[in-house]
């Protein structure tokens, strides 16, 4: 099956499923659709092939290897789901592989919690299939180095809208034409009401000619329970280097 077009959407959204910060402003996405009645493609961008030529013990804290090889597991999965089902199958498998993700308290001696090694494992991504209703057999895409040219591909449009010096998510406006940034990186969901306001503001930005970038690297810690931050609680301020929690 084939994927559709970006201009039969109002929106796409570049998705790695063990980004936060995309995770959350996914979830504010999902609110201005509900209200703006928008279309949303949901695509790949691989955290993993952005930063495939980057040393990972010298760059980053010890378990970000971990996690960006297994959101390319979950991808590839992704892929071979949307090549059978096409992309409006996106949006659910991206909501239900997110959840197992960051909507657990994955803190040290929740024992009732499976650890952060399983996320990506054969075992992990069965078990979503088949929650969702699909053949648990489609795991095995995880293994399938086929499979990683469908999401670097994704990756590689991404960049081409965006630019190369970019992280998670990337969101294109009226495509194929529109522009494209990475972000916004916010900590908490807003507000439904919040959520239009921001997305206006966001849009009239992105909109206007010539502009570029906003950005600090002050960052609340993402309002998550996989982070130990309960919805409605204020995130500690941290000071984010290269898009991670190391600062040395």
């Amino acid at each position: 099956m084939t994927t559709a077009s970006p201009s039969e959407y109002d929106i796409e959204f570049f998705w790695d499923p063990v980004c936060p910060f995309a995770w959350i402003t996914s979830r504010w996405i999902h609110k201005v659709q509900a209200q703006r009645d928008y279309s949303v493609n949901w695509r790949f961008i691989s955290l993993r092939l952005l930063n495939a030529q980057i040393d990972y013990d010298a760059h980053f804290p010890a378990e970000y290897e971990h996690g960006h090889t297994a959101g390319l597991r979950m991808l590839k999965v992704a892929a071979a789901i949307r090549d059978d089902f096409g992309t409006d199958a996106m949006g659910p498998l991206y909501d239900a592989l997110g959840n197992t993700v960051f909507e657990v308290d994955r803190r040290p001696g929740q024992a009732d919690v499976e650890p952060r090694d399983w996320l990506g494992t054969s075992e992990h991504l069965s078990t979503v299939l088949t929650d969702l209703g699909y053949d648990p057999g489609y795991a095995a895409a995880a293994d399938d180095d086929g499979a990683t040219a469908i999401v670097q591909a994704d990756t590689d449009a991404a960049l081409s809208l965006s630019g190369h010096d970019v992280g998670t998510p990337i969101i294109a406006f009226d495509p194929p034409t529109g522009p494209a940034f990475f972000g916004p990186v916010i900590s908490r969901v807003p507000s439904d009401d919040d959520a239009l306001e921001l997305w206006d503001a966001v849009v009239t930005l992105a909109g206007f000619p010539g502009f570029a970038e906003i950005k600090r690297s002050l960052r609340e810690r993402p309002q998550l329970r996989s982070f130990g931050v309960e919805p409605g609680e204020a995130g500690v301020l941290e000071d984010w280097k290269a898009g991670s929690r190391r600062w040395d």
